[in-house]
């Protein structure tokens, strides 16, 4: 993360991520986003000659079978929480799936585009899956952040305390104008 301090604004959206966050996500999305298109280009390969526009259909069928395997790689690896699992399920499932809405709606134009502008006719699907793909990353990886894994108001994770007294913040108790906190909980300054 430090590294991408270096670039203009990016310490402010980098000040709001735990550091080895944004790292870790990218791995893991890279395994995932690796996992996800090659079912995807297999589906398509398998489905789109017998199915008209079979590729939305591939599309479709290899984002809904990426998303547990993802929500769970998230869950462990990336932000490290415990316990939801069936609400962070879902709400990783509501995440994916306008995601999956946003590229089921950009995918024809993208592809109609391709085959207008290139004599890519069978490859156009292909092209524009990889090229949404950079899309997919931000969106989701915000929707993740902020919904599908956020923890509730007022309670800090145990990696970002860890990450905190790592990088010499020291954990206050809740002072008096705030709201109080539950058995056990302190807030970071």
């Amino acid at each position: 993360m430090t590294a991408l301090k270096k670039f203009p604004g990016m310490s402010i959206l980098s000040n709001h991520i735990p550091p080895g966050q944004f790292r870790r996500y990218l791995l893991v999305g890279f395994g995932n986003t690796v996992v996800g298109y090659s079912t995807f280009a297999a589906f398509t390969w398998l489905i789109d000659p017998v199915v008209p526009h079979g590729y939305l259909v591939a599309s479709a069928a290899s984002n809904l079978f990426t998303i547990t395997t993802a929500f769970l790689a998230y869950k462990w690896l990336v932000f490290k929480t415990r316990g939801n699992y069936l609400r962070e399920w879902l709400k990783c499932f509501a995440v994916y799936g306008s995601s999956m809405l946003l590229n089921l709606a950009l995918l024809p134009i993208v592809v109609g585009g391709i085959r207008h502008a290139t004599h890519f006719q069978r490859q156009a699907p292909f092209i524009a899956g990889a090229l949404l793909i950079g899309f997919g990353v931000v969106y989701n990886f915000w929707g993740h952040k902020n919904f599908s894994f956020r923890t509730s108001a007022g309670s800090v994770s145990s990696s970002a305390l860890r990450n905190a007294v790592a990088y010499g913040i020291k954990p206050v108790q809740h002072v008096a104008a705030q709201t109080e906190p539950r058995a056990g909980e302190q807030l970071i300054q």
